[in-house]
């Protein structure tokens, strides 16, 4: 029955809204009526598969219970079911790629040759959006197979979910004026409708009623979750395709839009309701019902992104420095326009609202349960997310794209001040205070995956102070002496990635010298002094050999997108360069001072503990470690003199 509610949706919904037509234009070339409904079907058939696959292997990691280390009986079968969907994403990601380069070249697909595919599938973002999918869904496909254990399930699982991402970087939103919101928003959209509907199509394929009941109550926290993501983020693409708000009852895309809306809200609802209220015996029947009507969605969903956008996805008049950016180039710097318009990146402005959120909230879990947390790490935290706000999505991230100056600014602002500022607010140990356990203790919730995370080996690796200084260090070096800054900033995903990398790597660095949390290394406070020490070095060198370099860093990328009204490009480098000699003083300095503090502190400790051992061997008459030692030295100076 879902499949036949997501083939009607599909099929009305391209005919009316225009994604099919059902005649060719006379003088445009034509792919034919096998491509023209070939490719929308296919994209619903990989859709399908990639929301079961995802469904299963998140509720056999996440909302099942496991035997220990391995997965339980019904996680284990869940996990196969995952593989043969899997299998199909791949199969339909594949046969996407002839149909795709049918429609763009206009030609029937018996006319698609074997090297127009491949060149396709290498060059063209949409065929690598497909090549992409296919070569994961695959790997989790044999993965699925193999895999035995709770942890591996989980790493299945995030592969599964790393797959949904390629196709927003093609199609409407990847062709839209913001593409920082555009783009951001469908990832967010696309991933949080697969855990929804996919975990619902798990909970229908359970055996038992008290299992069923059981891991409902998991599912409808994370369903609320993804409720409220898409939600958000469907408004947010929404609002960058249309245009204007007429455009919703003006457009036949509009209203395809408000169609999918209501489905959404009634699914929302409607299974909020029943969820809480529906007995175990009659819960199997009305999650089916739910998931019929997300399969109309989804058909909803597939039809919306072949129908033709308010805001066309390839403008006519275009202009080079939009195309590169995803907005018009900035206007001169200024006081005001540093705050005001404010970039608005999907991806970091999700990350500020969450970040605050949820950390208030555990601080307000703490205070219900009658304990005190620190006002100078709350301080600490929204003070390092705010910061993180200015840099990424206010009008300041607009500049960074064109000036050397102003990106250097953000990276250091990102990778120093920002991490300094999280690691004072120790996330890690409010969440373990306050994260709640799962009602079945044989599944895994957020906090036992977050003490795993804390006891592995590949944390212990990159909390070494030499590790994290070099993955600090090689960071910063490889991005301005290769030619990989031009290529991050030519991508929304790769100026994403950088970005990321700037907070992640300060993050780990400076958790590993002045962090609180639980988890990191124990390392003595002389060995963090000269780490520290050698982290300030590194960062003043490349200051100065910035200064004196004749060469423009990433000069494609700046010569394309650098401002008529800004200095030359090597004269804003050099400014750049300065800001990195100059910057860290302050903060590498207060962190010394912290060492220094924490190693007196330390020495102090120690002789404390020297001396009541000491009390205690002149009390009970035996030789403490102290004794032992200078005897040892009395020895020495002896066995010096006789000889």
């Amino acid at each position: 029955m879902g499949l036949a509610a997501l083939l009607a949706t599909l099929v009305v919904a391209l005919r009316w809204g225009g994604g099919i037509t059902g005649r060719a234009i006379v003088g445009l070339p034509d792919p034919g009526a096998l491509t023209a409904w070939g490719l929308p079907l296919a994209r619903a058939a990989a859709d399908v598969c990639a929301v079961a696959t995802v469904g299963f292997t998140v509720t056999a990691a996440f909302l099942l219970p496991g035997d220990g280390r391995l997965l339980g009986p019904a996680a284990y079968r869940m996990l196969r079911r995952a593989g043969w969907w899997a299998a199909g994403w791949a199969v339909a990601s594949l046969a996407l790629l002839p149909l795709t380069l049918s429609d763009l070249l206009g030609q029937p697909v018996s006319r698609v040759t074997f090297a127009g595919v491949r060149s396709l599938a290498w060059s063209v973002s949409q065929g690598q959006s497909a090549l992409a999918q296919a070569v994961l869904a695959a790997a989790v496909a044999v993965a699925a197979r193999l895999v035995l254990t709770r942890t591996g399930t989980a790493v299945v699982a995030l592969v599964a979910g790393a797959a949904l991402v390629p196709p927003a970087l093609t199609g409407h939103s990847a062709g839209a004026g913001n593409h920082q919101l555009a783009v951001t928003s469908l990832a967010v959209h696309i991933v949080a409708a697969a855990l929804w509907a996919g975990g619902l199509a798990a909970l229908v394929t359970l055996r038992g009623d008290k299992l069923l009941a059981g891991t409902v109550r998991g599912y409808s926290r994370l369903a609320l979750g993804c409720w409220v993501a898409v939600a958000v983020s469907g408004v947010a693409n929404a609002a960058v395709r249309l245009g204007a708000l007429g455009e919703l009852w003006h457009s036949r895309y509009g209203l395809l839009v408000l169609g999918k809306v209501a489905a959404l809200v009634a699914a929302g609802v409607f299974g909020a309701v029943h969820r809480r209220k529906t007995p175990p015996g009659n819960l199997r029947r009305l999650l089916t019902g739910e998931l019929i009507l997300f399969a109309a969605t989804l058909g909803l969903a597939v039809a919306l992104s072949r129908t033709p956008t308010p805001v066309p996805a390839n403008p006519v008049d275009t202009d080079p420095v939009t195309d590169l950016l995803g907005f018009p180039a900035p206007a001169p710097l200024s006081a005001a326009r540093v705050f005001w318009p404010p970039l608005l990146d999907g991806f970091f402005l999700a990350a500020v609202v969450l970040a605050v959120a949820a950390y208030l909230t555990g601080v307000w879990r703490l205070y219900r349960a009658g304990h005190r947390w620190p006002v100078a790490r709350t301080a600490s935290w929204l003070g390092g997310v705010a910061l993180l706000a200015a840099f990424t999505v206010s009008g300041f991230a607009r500049y960074a794209y064109v000036l050397f100056s102003a990106h250097m600014a953000q990276h250091l602002v990102l990778a120093m001040l920002v991490p300094i500022l999280l690691v004072g607010g120790a996330p890690v140990t409010l969440a373990l205070r306050t994260l709640r356990p799962p009602a079945d203790p044989r599944v895994r919730g957020a906090r036992d995956w977050l003490l795993l995370v804390l006891h592995s080996r590949v944390l212990r690796l990159l909390s070494h102070p030499v590790v994290a200084l070099a993955q600090y260090v090689i960071g910063l070096y490889a991005l301005y002496f290769s030619d990989l800054l031009g290529f991050l900033m030519r991508y929304h995903v790769g100026h994403l990635a950088m970005l990321v990398h700037f907070v992640l790597s300060g993050y780990l660095f400076f958790w590993v010298l002045i962090g609180v949390d639980p988890g990191r290394r124990t390392t003595s406070p002389p060995i963090l002094v000269l780490v520290h020490f050698a982290g300030m070095a590194f960062h003043a060198f490349l200051g100065i050999a910035l200064m004196q370099s004749r060469t423009v860093i990433a000069a494609d990328w700046y010569t394309s997108v650098h401002p008529a009204w800004a200095s030359g490009l090597l004269a804003d480098q050099r400014v750049g360069a300065g800001l990195a000699w100059g910057f860290g003083e302050i903060p590498a300095v207060a962190i010394l001072l912290l060492l220094v503090v924490r190693w007196i502190r330390a020495d102090e400790r120690e002789q404390r503990r020297l001396d009541r051992a000491a009390d205690r061997a002149e009390e009970t008459g035996e030789e403490d470690e102290l004794a032992r030692y200078n005897a040892f030295l009395r020895r020495a100076a002896e066995t010096a003199e006789r000889r």
